[in-house]
């Protein structure tokens, strides 16, 4: 049993139920012929420093969390330079990333794909030269949902805190006006939300992010949503995104390596699910096949 295993858990995220899980995953970790090396976050950012530490120790990492610990993971990861496999087991309320690996709500199956599934490239974000995002870097609406739902809030009601809290946010939405600069086009509006991702779902929504989402082609989907000119634009607006299948003309969808979003007043961003600042100008560019990430043996 040469083969070692750093694994990294929030034993706080979604309901709490790693707790009750711990020695079954670790057990599989065992049986697929691994040394493990546990290790339970006590602070934010704490994953990534510990990867950045040890992480060149170890021949596979896998974490257990919310999308915001895999940020954490991938952020340490992408500072060594022989990059570990990454699994992961989603303990999060919403776990977007995960489905898009065709990952399990039952955490002892997501370890067996972590250790026994198929590793799969996907590309890395880079926002501002000094933070990485895994599936999404997002502004406006629904986006500040994630950091200010109380935890409490999150382990009862699961994904269903993060739609009650958008819902509250409907009335005061604010637009900003910004200026888009991608490898193939422009545009400026006034828009209520925003995102680049790498990911077949966002915010629980499938579909929002357009069609053909591959993890590992150099390309991000862009898609930014306009302030509405009226109620029934609105309600447009929402049917798309809760069917999946955008149509509205206040919908742009984009890819892009690369793009360039400017705005006269400070807009607040989220990265994978976690406040990532007030920016006037944000720069993101797209790592390819950054890393490798233990998918699902049948998810194509």
């Amino acid at each position: 049993m040469d083969k070692k295993l750093l694994f990294i858990y929030n034993a706080k995220s979604g309901k709490a139920k790693i707790r009750n899980k711990l020695v079954d995953i670790i057990d599989v970790f065992i049986k697929a012929g691994y040394r493990v090396e546990s290790y339970q976050t006590q602070c934010p950012m704490d994953a990534s420093a510990k990867i950045a530490k040890d992480g060149v120790d170890f021949d596979m990492i896998v974490c257990s969390g919310g999308d915001g610990t895999l940020n954490e993971v991938v952020s340490g990861t992408m500072k060594l330079e022989n990059k570990p496999i990454i699994g992961y087991i989603p303990s999060g309320s919403t776990n977007d990333f995960g489905k898009t690996l065709g990952l399990y709500k039952d955490m002892v199956k997501s370890a067996k794909v972590a250790v026994n599934g198929r590793p799969v490239s996907v590309d890395v974000g880079e926002f501002n030269g000094n933070k990485n995002f895994v599936y999404i870097a997002a502004f406006g609406v629904f986006t500040d949902v994630s950091y200010q739902t109380p935890q409490n809030m999150k382990n009862i009601l699961g994904h269903q805190a993060y739609i009650i809290e958008g819902i509250k946010s409907l009335p005061s939405i604010k637009a900003y006006r910004m200026k888009v600069e991608y490898e193939n086009g422009r545009f400026e509006d006034e828009f209520i939300y925003g995102m680049i991702s790498n990911s077949e779902s966002a915010g629980g929504f499938k579909g929002i992010s357009g069609k053909n989402v591959i993890l590992d082609d150099g390309l991000y989907e862009g898609t930014f949503i306009r302030k509405p000119r009226s109620p029934i634009e609105l309600t447009s607006i929402i049917n798309s995104i809760i069917s999946g299948n955008i149509k509205s003309d206040a919908i742009y969808n984009f890819k892009t390596s690369k793009i360039k979003i400017t705005s006269k007043e400070p807009v607040s961003w989220t990265i994978d699910g976690e406040f990532g600042g007030e920016h006037t100008e944000v720069n993101i560019l797209n790592h390819m096949n950054a890393i490798q990430i233990m998918a699902h043996l049948h998810k194509k």
